[in-house]
């Protein structure tokens, strides 16, 4: 039973990058706002909301370490794999507005995670609260001053469907990758509790991998329809979106502290090390791009990750 809940969640989570991918061009066309920016809000959000669900769940059952360890590790995951496996297919093209504004802001999330959880080993209300003031923030200027900061390379291929059906395919795209992540994570956690492995592997392993999906495959389906804006948004956005508002939301509800100090000591720096490594991968004189050797290199960290985990 677990093996169907595993292929019926991968199915789910393909069709729900689909629905929510047709849905965001749409809408970036209709509000005629630029797509990185749909990418790193409507899309983001959506394929964020399994790590919310699964570490809103955990904290409030005290299960603190699987709420941290899905969150950290779901962000490795993002750059380590999902990152490095689109950027393997297809190479994505950066502009500048890249450096001024998309790392930065993935960094400053990254950055306030670590000031509020390496301390104490916890993440307090008020910091909670802090984490989501600055999302909205963050959400208001990239709505007022964010430009393209990655090329669209088949624009004419861009749908716009009624505001309806644009409407119709977000909530379809979002609820199928919500319930295709929790078949997934479901089935791989009943697996990996038969070894009886902790909290801290089960959340920065099976559980931020499986919670990784969504991002995966929006982004591959991004890549097909030549959306690389949306992907590369998606991906970043969902770094920020995993820290400010998935721990900020569940932090306010619930206090979480680090039961395993490796969450805080291991986990942590290989999330910050990660994401500032992306800066000099992709600032490279003449090139502002990623492609296939940088996905060598995120996917052997991610590698290194894991099996240094485990």
């Amino acid at each position: 039973m677990n093996y169907l809940f595993i292929l019926a969640g991968f199915t789910l989570l393909i069709m729900g990058g689909n629905w929510l991918l047709k849905a965001a061009v749409s809408l970036s066309l209709r509000l005629k706002i630029p797509k990185i920016v749909i990418g790193m809000t409507v899309v983001s959000f959506a394929t964020s909301m399994p790590e919310l669900i699964v570490s809103l769940k955990a904290a409030m059952h005290g299960h603190a370490d699987i709420a941290l360890g899905n969150v950290i590790g779901s962000n490795i995951a993002n750059l380590g794999f999902v990152l490095a496996i689109v950027i393997m297919v297809s190479t994505i093209k950066v502009e500048k507005s890249f450096y001024i504004t998309d790392w930065p802001v993935m960094m400053l999330s990254s950055v306030l995670l670590y000031v509020f959880l390496a301390f104490d080993g916890q993440i307090q209300r008020w910091e909670g609260f802090v984490m989501f003031i600055t999302l909205v923030l963050i959400l208001i200027y990239l709505f007022k001053y964010q430009k393209v900061a990655v090329i669209d390379e088949m624009p004419e291929d861009d749908v716009e469907y009624p505001l309806y059906k644009s409407l119709f395919f977000l909530v379809l795209g979002g609820v199928g990758l919500w319930a295709g992540s929790g078949l997934l994570i479901k089935g791989s956690v009943n697996l990996a509790t038969e070894f009886g492995v902790s909290e801290r592997i089960i959340g920065i392993t099976i559980i931020s991998i499986g919670t990784s999906i969504p991002e995966l495959a929006a982004s591959l389906v991004a890549i097909m329809r030549k959306e690389k804006a949306i992907s590369l948004g998606n991906l970043l956005g969902s770094n920020m979106f995993n820290i400010l508002a998935v721990l900020g939301i569940t932090s306010m509800v619930t206090p979480i502290s680090a039961n395993d100090q490796g969450l805080i000591d291991f986990d942590l720096i290989w999330m910050l090390v990660l994401s500032l490594s992306i800066f000099p991968l992709v600032f490279t004189p003449g090139r502002m791009r990623l492609s296939w050797g940088e996905g060598l290199i995120l996917l052997g960290s991610y590698v290194i990750f894991i099996s240094m985990v485990v």
